[in-house]
């Protein structure tokens, strides 16, 4: 499979801003207490605060990653650890009981981990594809 760089650099970016815009935007810029409190373990205001920081990460190596291959495998394994986190706070909680306290708050507990398991498998097919000098 050919894939140019260029569209791996835009799913870097994406992955940096759907972690940046993501946390800001349902958190209300750390204001919503729904959040942090739903699940404090990872999703504190300082968990909140370091997903925004690895989002700038990615977008930080966006037009190198063929010569960080070990970061991206580090953030394939990040992405792995947040979206089994989730599947099991899925698997364990209510999600309408989230949404009943606050709708920003639940749609977050929706979507962050689908978008970890989608990113997760991105970072790993980047990985193997430069592991294996493809790209």
């Amino acid at each position: 499979m050919n894939i140019k760089k260029e569209h791996l650099t835009k799913g870097f970016i994406l992955a940096g801003l759907m972690n940046i815009v993501g946390v800001l935007l349902f958190s209300r810029f750390f204001s919503n207490t729904v959040i942090p409190e739903t699940d404090p373990q990872a999703m504190s205001n300082f968990g909140l605060l370091m997903i925004v920081v690895w989002g700038f990460a990615y977008i930080a190596v966006s037009k190198n990653f063929h010569q960080v291959k070990w970061l991206i495998a580090v953030f394939t394994i990040e992405k792995l650890i947040y979206a089994t986190h989730w599947t099991r706070w899925i698997l364990d909680n209510k999600i309408t009981d989230v949404l009943e306290k606050d709708k920003m708050a639940g749609i977050f507990y929706v979507i962050y981990g689908i978008n970890d398991w989608m990113f997760f498998l991105f970072f790993l097919f980047v990985f193997l594809h430069v592991i294996r000098k493809k790209i």
